[in-house]
């Protein structure tokens, strides 16, 4: 993908679990997202695999005719795929091409890295459903390439079942405590449901996740480097080093 074509990109990248979880919400909110970005003409760009939340966002992508990309490591493929570790499931859930699926498109790349950086690449903006500890690393990642210069795009998390309150939290601690700048809370953007709980499952989290972008602003880097430079003197326009 060039640089103009980076630029010039509407899909997104949305970081999930591949697990359910134990709330239909979860699976109600990756539908909705799926759907709404497929009527936003706004192409998917998600970790692969079928299985999960994962599975649920991208199939409801498909389903309603847009257009998804999914990014592999080799050693996933090799090994059968990402696991549903909360289950003991390791069915192979990475698969090229597989039955039903075969209008999406996958990229198999060589390490968890270049997964990340070719997804960031490849996206305009970053959505976090419910996940687990890879959910975590990846939303934070692509947060702090904002904070230091690396990128500048929205990350937005959908609180469904106030799922992602504890992270608020926790970077609203980090400020108090002289940790993050205050301005930099607002890298990362909180899509939040009714306050009734019982209705997060019929919520139109799609709308509101296309609201919150529409939104979106944009926050200066509070680190400024030039991420082109190489050490051997030279400049790569690839600032994630990737390729």
């Amino acid at each position: 993908m060039t640089a103009e074509q980076q630029q010039e990109t509407r899909a997104v990248t949305v970081f999930c679990g591949s697990s359910t979880g134990t709330h239909e919400a979860f699976a109600h909110a990756a539908r909705s997202l799926g759907l709404a970005l497929s009527n936003a003409n706004r192409p998917l760009v998600y970790g692969g695999g079928s299985k999960g939340i994962m599975g649920i966002v991208s199939g409801a992508v498909l389903d309603a005719g847009g257009d998804v990309t999914g990014i592999i490591p080799y050693a996933m493929v090799a090994a059968g795929g990402e696991a549903d570790i909360t289950k003991s499931v390791y069915a192979p859930h990475v698969q090229v091409k597989e039955k039903g699926r075969e209008q999406a498109e996958t990229i198999v790349v060589n390490s968890m890295h270049e997964r990340k950086a070719e997804m960031a690449k490849r996206s305009c903006a970053f959505f976090g459903l419910p996940g687990g500890y890879g959910t975590f690393e990846e939303v934070l990642e692509v947060v702090c390439w904002s904070q230091i210069g690396i990128h500048n795009k929205p990350v937005i998390v959908l609180n469904v079942m106030n799922f992602w309150e504890p992270l608020r939290e926790l970077v609203r601690n980090s400020i108090k405590n002289g940790f993050i700048l205050a301005k930099n809370e607002q890298l990362l953007l909180f899509v939040d449901g009714p306050t009734e709980l019982a209705e997060h499952e019929t919520f139109d989290w799609g709308k509101a996740a296309m609201e919150a972008l529409d939104k979106w602003e944009g926050v200066a880097a509070s680190h400024v480097y030039n991420w082109t430079l190489r050490k051997d003197g030279k400049t790569d326009s690839d600032v994630l080093g990737a390729s």
